[in-house]
């Protein structure tokens, strides 16, 4: 790797791509942020604002995608993809096969059949692929997951997991309760989160899924309530609920017969509580600024990628497990 900044390429200039955008901005020692692809002109004039916000000019807009990587793969080194979920495949293939580096917005793919098909494409072109889940890429869900790994907790026995927004409300005539374009409602969108980060501390896979779901009324899921099993035996509960009052939080608790662990779906804290203690007390890691910063670190190698293709396709197995039970009313799904 050089010293010069990574020029990095957006391709999604929504809401989610514009917070990723704030970080990413004020890390220009590192980042030069030079192309955008972008069809919507509401979207990039937003994202263009920031730019302007932060004294930069802002980097030109191609609105089709292969004309995107025709002008610019000679002169970028990465891309970052926020865009439906029904586009993820099909975009981060056609830009590993760019030469390009990848940090992609989760959930990574819509089907465990697409995980596999960018897993080959990775090994294939030889680039690198981040999924952009920010509890795997968290400083708080990296030190939890490794205490669990080590075993100075003992065993995990329970972990109990939930996450709550006004999705509904805020979500409501958008592409994300589309089902051809989100493939999912509030369980697959936010809940993917608490999907991805229960499984990163379990660190092992699932042999059996029970869930149900309910669209209230919407051609999405909104509420849904998992029960599962790991192949150790150690049981697991989610609970996602999508339709509550203007707010958006979580809660992670992992029972291990010599400790407690309390995380977020976001990494967004970390509390630990030993045996002979009588509480939970914040356990502190270093600070990060986000998952771009975390991106930039597995690029260079100063670590291991915490959040490879392989977790999409993790990801994309639990999804279709709980999808296959919830169309049976919670019927039990012994997963392969």
């Amino acid at each position: 790797m050089t010293n010069r900044p990574v020029r990095v390429g957006i391709i999604g200039c929504g809401g989610m791509a514009r917070h990723h955008l704030r970080n990413m901005l004020v890390q220009q020692d590192t980042t030069e942020i030079a192309a955008i692809c972008e069809p919507s002109p509401a979207n990039y004039d937003a994202a263009a604002a920031l730019f302007t916000q932060a004294g930069l000019k802002p980097p030109p807009n191609e609105l089709d995608l292969v004309r995107f990587l025709s002008a610019n793969r000679n002169r970028l080194d990465a891309v970052l993809i926020v865009t439906p979920h029904a586009y993820h495949h099909d975009q981060t293939k056609q830009c590993l096969d760019a030469g390009l580096d990848v940090l992609l917005e989760k959930p990574m793919v819509m089907t465990a059949a697409e995980a596999r098909s960018l897993i080959e494409t990775r090994d294939r072109t030889g680039r690198l692929l981040v999924v952009a889940f920010q509890g795997s890429l968290s400083p708080q869900v990296r030190t939890a997951s490794n205490m669990l790994r080590s075993g100075e907790l003992g065993s995990i026995l329970n972990i109990n997991a939930q996450v709550w927004q006004n999705w509904n409300s805020l979500t409501g005539g958008t592409w994300r309760q589309e089902p051809s374009l989100a493939g999912g409602g509030f369980l697959f969108d936010t809940g993917a989160h608490m999907l991805n980060t229960v499984a990163d501390l379990a660190g092992e896979e699932f042999s059996e899924v029970a869930a149900w779901m309910d669209n209230r009324s919407r051609p999405v899921d909104i509420l849904g309530a998992v029960m599962a099993r790991l192949q150790s035996g150690a049981l697991v509960t989610m609970n996602a609920c999508g339709d509550t009052i203007p707010s958006c939080n979580s809660d992670i608790r992992v029972y291990c017969t010599k400790g407690i662990i309390r995380t977020g779906v976001w990494g967004e804290m970390l509390e630990v509580q030993r045996d002979g203690r009588k509480r939970l007390r914040k356990h502190v890691v270093p600070a990060s600024l986000g998952v771009w910063e975390q991106f930039l670190a597995v690029r260079e190698g100063r670590i291991e990628n915490p959040s490879p293709p392989e977790v999409g396709l993790r990801m994309a197995r639990l999804w279709d497990a709980i999808k296959a039970s919830a169309a049976q009313n919670g019927a039990t799904v012994h997963c392969n």
